[in-house]
């Protein structure tokens, strides 16, 4: 494997921890009032579908050659991504906006 080819599957596995990260955070959301076992079971079928995936653009890229730093790499992108969303979080102006976004919502919902 070249060393471009390389480069461009760590960027790739760094971005996809990301990714991984936000839609991670969106089943939870849409899964959190849902009866264990629905849980349990879209829980394994999103995980399924998103490693199948991981692989899949992992084949394209390199033919399929997986290594340990590959995944390293997905795990720091998914650790950075915790931390950048947790630090905007926390941010005034985020928290206004959240706000703000969450009256409208809530003023549309119950509107009929």
């Amino acid at each position: 494997m070249s060393v471009k080819i390389q480069i461009i599957v760590l960027i790739f596995s760094y971005i996809y921890g990301f990714i991984f990260y936000y839609l991670n955070k969106v089943n939870y959301q849409i899964t959190t009032k849902e009866k264990i076992i629905y849980r349990s079971i879209t829980t394994m079928l999103f995980i399924y579908n998103i490693v199948l995936i991981y692989l899949l653009i992992l084949f394209k890229i390199n033919n399929g050659n997986f290594h340990l730093y590959f995944f390293l790499l997905m795990i720091i992108g998914f650790i950075n991504a915790y931390q950048m969303s947790n630090k905007l979080i926390k941010a005034k102006k985020v928290q206004d906006l959240l706000a703000k976004f969450k009256k409208k919502c809530y003023i549309k919902k119950n509107r009929g």
